[in-house]
């Protein structure tokens, strides 16, 4: 039943984010069950596996496509969903560039609207010591990479105006492109262009709201999502919100591809959980990070990075999604040019759910005290 004013979308992206126990609702999947092939709404995808050489896989830390487990689900023409295809020992890699090479200037984070430059210029120096050192069983005040919730790269996207301009821009990352054109060529896209990104931290209080991902000017390009870290439910809906979305687990390597049809679509992260199997970190993390590191795009994550990463990792999330903005050779219209480079003031995706269900409990609160 929806509560007045209530979306079908909103109602289920509630249940989640509220329950102490998980419900388990119709069309719910996991792609790492034992035979998730045998779900009546799955269907495995043969990839263009002879498009991508088995040197450039692993120069990105990925296994050969033919070896990958890749899905669609029926509902969803154009979404793809990719079950962990990272060699042994890279996630540890990624998840490194994540926290200690995309926060640097010049790329954008939320801390640039609070901090003077010089301190948000090297997220990393200024918090390594205390994560390294980190007591899980102690509560320490939050580092400045505890802090971060996103950091865009590329093209900046602009939370305020939702848009992207063609003067507010810093290089894309060369090994973070190098990925993202593996996996769209594995998929069959030969022309796509990693031109933006954006970066979502989340800890185990963190959402992401119902939205859905429309500011770039080219929607015939595909979505690329990239997750580390612990687990997470993924709710994909349809071209509006009232139609009711279908939930989906997320650990650690997954990925995800909406194109077509999907692209479009709306989606949430209502719930960010603890991976199965207990343990701190996933099990893709029990191996130490791959000393055989040939890559000429990526350096060895040394042990001592690793140290200050797997501290983050057990109580956080790490999302890549990687966007073309702009047509093949296509450019922004007159109406973008000339837009201040200032970092924007408005909310991301991740504060307007939970601000809402904050101050739905604030109400509680107050009312039960009313009482």
């Amino acid at each position: 039943m929806l509560e007045q004013g209530e979306d079908a979308f909103r109602k289920i992206f509630r249940l989640y984010r509220k329950r102490t126990s998980l419900p388990i609702c119709p069309g719910w999947l996991e792609f790492r069950s034992e035979s998730p092939e045998s779900v009546a709404w799955l269907r495995t995808v043969e990839l263009s596996v002879g498009s991508v050489s088995d040197q450039d896989a692993a120069n990105v830390g990925l296994q050969p496509p033919r070896q990958w487990s890749a899905y669609h689900v029926d509902g969803y023409p154009g979404f793809l969903f990719i079950s962990n295809p990272f060699l042994p020992g890279w996630q540890h890699h990624w998840v490194r560039q994540c926290l200690k090479l995309y926060p640097k200037k010049p790329n954008v984070c939320n801390l640039d609207l609070h901090m003077s430059l010089d301190n948000a210029s090297d997220l990393w120096s200024s918090s390594q010591a205390q994560l390294r050192n980190k007591s899980p069983k102690r509560r320490s005040e939050k580092t400045l990479l505890e802090k971060l919730r996103w950091v865009t790269l590329g093209f900046h996207y602009n939370w305020d105006t939702k848009k992207y301009y063609r003067e507010h821009q810093s290089p894309f990352p060369m090994d973070l492109a190098a990925l993202s054109h593996c996996v769209s060529l594995a998929c069959g896209f030969s022309s796509f262009k990693a031109e933006a990104g954006i970066l979502n931290y989340y800890h185990m209080d963190s959402s992401l709201g119902i939205h859905v991902d429309e500011s770039e000017l080219d929607h015939s390009s595909p979505l690329l999502s990239f997750s580390f870290g612990q687990s997470s439910i993924f709710l994909l809906g349809g071209l509006s919100r009232d139609v009711a979305p279908t939930p989906m687990m997320m650990h650690s390597g997954d990925i995800m591809v909406m194109s077509g049809a999907s692209r479009l679509l709306y989606h949430a992260v209502p719930r960010i959980l603890r991976h199965p199997g207990g343990g701190d970190l996933p099990p893709c993390f029990s191996l130490p990070p791959s000393s055989d590191v040939s890559s000429p795009l990526i350096d060895p994550c040394s042990p001592s990075d690793w140290e200050v990463c797997k501290s983050y990792l057990q109580s956080s999330r790490i999302n890549m999604t990687v966007r073309q903005v702009l047509e093949e050779g296509g450019s922004f219209p007159e109406e973008y040019d000339g837009h201040s480079k200032k970092v924007s003031q408005g909310d991301s995706y991740h504060s307007k759910e939970e601000m809402q269900d904050a101050e739905e409990q604030g109400l509680s609160k107050r009312l039960k005290s009313a009482e």
